[in-house]
């Protein structure tokens, strides 16, 4: 059995053979998705933002409404704050909407509405992290940017480690690998490719590796026969212990403030609700004892940028900003 060789570097041979039967694969098989028919920045990092913690399917409609309904740098800056939120609502994590709304608003004060082309300028901007620079970097601007992510840190780990599996603790050393492998040339298609072949193939729990063009080159492939049996255990264990330790739990909070914001997304633009009418939109079992719950919960909605509160004559009433 392979050991772990996290920290190794392949040899530039075997850099050269993955990279050319993946982007080979790629360019055969790689998912159809509208932001990659562009190289507009602003296009790039709407689905960028919205891929973040929301699946691709989900995301394609959204991302061409959004494009419709804000096509530019500049209309997003001039739109309303509220009008932002109703446009993002459903999408979940509704602090994404509020972040590149603000984002828009600095590029166009500070910079015309034009998105720095370079990791450190785009890092400069509100609300973008290495991940997201890097991504617009190389698909908006194709500089040659190495990034890492869930599918890309797998991939990496199992083809050139020989590692089912690789956690976010190896972060640092899977990013020191996603530089040294990064092709000087065409390194666009490279990192949909790696992105691609790790959401489609190369997945957590059901490896395809009878049909991945990195089958035979890949240090993991002689483990993944017993790694989703052994995957799926361990799974059921985290479950069982989860239950065990908290047999009843409670809605997450997170759930509960997007309950709040879709609602308040229904209703007209500055038209403001009760606390008691919005209650129950929030949770089926809501009372007069969680009234002060939630008058906190949207008051830290409002601290957030994503509610706007006020005391009006029959006490709280919210709205979008």
């Amino acid at each position: 059995m392979l050991g772990r060789m996290t920290g190794a570097v392949p040899s530039p041979a075997e850099q050269a053979v993955v990279q050319q039967r993946l982007c080979e694969w790629f360019k055969r098989y790689g998912r159809d998705l509208p932001w990659r028919h562009t190289r507009d920045p602003y296009a790039v990092l709407v689905s960028e933002v919205m891929l973040q913690q929301t699946q691709v399917d989900r995301v394609i409609p959204r991302w061409r409404e959004w494009m419709e309904r804000f096509p530019s740098l500049k209309m997003l800056a001039e739109a309303s704050r509220g009008d932002v939120i109703r446009a993002w609502s459903g999408l979940g994590y509704n602090s994404r909407a509020v972040r590149l709304h603000e984002l828009a608003r600095v590029t166009v004060d500070r910079l015309e509405g034009v998105l720095p082309s370079s990791v450190e300028g785009l890092l400069g901007l509100p609300g973008i992290g290495r991940y997201t620079a890097g991504a617009v970097a190389s698909f908006a601007f194709e500089r040659p940017v190495s990034l890492v992510e869930t599918n890309v840190r797998r991939v990496l780990g199992r083809v050139f480690w020989g590692q089912p599996e690789t956690g976010v603790a190896e972060t640092r050393a899977v990013q020191a690998l996603a530089d040294a492998v990064l092709p000087v040339i065409d390194s666009w298609t490279w990192n949909q490719a790696l992105m691609d072949l790790g959401a489609t193939i190369c997945t957590a729990s059901t490896p395809a590796c009878l049909i991945c063009p990195l089958r035979e080159v890949c240090r993991a492939a002689p483990l993944m026969s017993t790694w989703p049996d052994e995957r799926r255990r361990r799974l059921r264990e985290a479950r069982e212990q989860y239950a065990a330790a908290a047999p009843t739990r409670e809605v997450p909070r997170r759930v509960l403030r997007g309950r709040a914001v879709a609602a308040l997304a229904k209703l007209p633009s500055h038209v403001a609700i009760a606390l008691d009418a919005l209650g129950p939109h929030v949770r089926a079992d809501y009372g007069p004892d969680h009234r002060e719950w939630l008058a906190a919960t949207l008051r830290a909605l409002a601290a957030d940028g994503l509610v706007y509160v006020e005391d009006g004559a029959e006490g709280l009433v919210a709205r979008l900003p």
